[in-house]
C-alpha cells in the first residue's frame, strides 16, 4: 500500500508576497533552474531570467508569493500582466522535498485569488512537464492545444481560464 503525504492545514502554511530579490526565493529560482536544465538542457536555465523581476510586483500588474511552512519555503508561484485583461502564470514551484501535499493546487489558487482586476489567466508548460500539464487540468484549465498530439510536436503547451473579475484595491499586498 502507498502512503500519500496528507495536505497540511491552512493554519501550517502562511501566505507571503515577496520580491524577487527576497532571500527566501533562492530555492524556488534555484530548483525551479535546475529542473529547466535537467529537461530542456542549459539553455533553458534562462528561463528564470527572461523577465524583468518588476513585472512580478504589483505596480506592474504582477505577484509572487511563497507558501511558508514554519517560516520555510515550501512552495511558490508568480504572475504577470500578459495584457490588460490577462495574468500570466509563471515559477509555480513546489520544493523538492514537500511535493504530493497539494502545495501547487493551493498556489494556484493563491494566485487566482491575488489576479484582481483580470479576467483571464494565461500559462503555458514545457511538453516535458506531465505533472504540470496534469495540474494545470485538474484545476480548470483549458487547453489551448490538441490533447491527443504527442506533447513534443506542439513545443509549450499553452492554456487558459477565465475567472471572475474582482476589483483591484490599489494597495499593495502584505510584505
Amino acid at each position: 500500500m502507498t502512503s500519500v503525504a496528507q495536505p497540511p492545514s491552512s493554519a501550517e502554511l502562511t501566505v507571503c508576497h515577496v520580491t524577487v530579490s527576497d532571500p527566501r526565493v533562492r530555492p524556488l529560482l534555484r530548483e525551479l533552474g535546475h529542473e529547466y536544465a535537467t529537461r530542456y538542457g542549459k539553455e533553458a536555465h534562462a528561463e528564470i531570467s527572461r523577465y524583468p523581476d518588476e513585472e512580478f510586483t504589483p505596480p506592474y500588474g504582477g505577484l509572487l508569493l511563497l507558501l511558508l511552512e514554519r517560516g520555510d519555503p515550501v512552495a511558490g508561484g508568480a504572475f504577470r500582466r500578459y495584457d490588460t485583461t490577462t495574468a500570466e502564470l509563471k515559477r509555480i514551484w513546489t520544493h523538492s522535498a514537500h511535493r504530493r501535499r497539494g502545495l501547487a493546487r493551493r498556489v494556484i489558487a493563491e494566485l487566482e485569488a491575488g489576479a484582481r482586476g483580470y479576467r483571464r489567466i494565461f500559462l503555458t508548460t514545457g511538453p516535458r512537464q506531465p505533472e504540470a500539464r496534469g495540474l494545470y487540468l485538474a484545476t480548470g484549465y483549458t487547453p489551448l492545444f490538441d490533447t491527443e498530439a504527442d506533447p513534443e510536436t506542439i513545443g509549450p503547451l499553452p492554456f487558459e481560464k477565465h475567472i471572475a473579475v474582482r476589483e483591484h484595491t490599489g494597495k499593495a499586498p502584505d510584505q
